[in-house]
């Protein structure tokens, strides 16, 4: 279990975030058109998952518009921003941002997701999201990097991910 914090009150996830070096869980996650992606179809191509609580909230926004930038930039990496919004809510953020170079991903359909990577919080006000984090994936599906971001309320190092999703 880890700590975070909510606006400086600490909440606790369900575990930890996979080790750097082991094999990345899989995943199924929901897209706008309600179509299920899993890990294994992104293998081959390096990985930045950014997950959020939700997009409805400004950081999370953000978060979602920087990580766009960057994929812009970068074309040859899968950039997905994974959140418990609705698909539909995802859809309608990415028309009214104009966000179109990564790729968002619900846990519309299971929370297995957020469980796998010990990002669900288990208590506190956002109880039932995942928490703020950033985990790169090589191409053979190994996590090479983590970010926990430990206030839930702030960014996370967008410079760091790039630097370690160049590598």
């Amino acid at each position: 279990m880890a700590k975070v914090l909510f606006k400086g009150t600490p909440v606790n996830t369900n575990g930890n975030l996979p080790q750097i070096g082991s094999k990345a869980p899989d995943f199924i996650l929901t897209d706008a058109d309600l179509r299920d992606h899993t890990l294994k179809e992104f293998s081959g191509k390096r990985k930045l998952l950014s997950i959020v609580p939700s997009l409805d909230t400004g950081v999370c926004a953000l978060s979602a518009k920087k990580f766009n930038e960057l994929a812009k930039d970068n074309p040859n990496f899968v950039i997905i921003t994974i959140s418990a919004d609705l698909p539909f809510a995802q859809k309608r953020f990415c028309k009214t941002e104009e966000v179109k170079n990564i790729l968002t991903l619900s846990m519309l359909r299971s929370k297995d997701f957020a469980t796998k990577y010990g990002l669900l919080l288990v208590d506190g006000p956002l109880a039932g999201l995942a928490s703020r984090a950033v985990v790169v994936i090589n191409e053979n599906d190994i996590v090479e990097y983590h970010e926990l971001v430990p206030e839930i309320t702030q960014e996370p190092d967008y410079n760091k991910a790039l630097e370690m999703l160049k590598k």
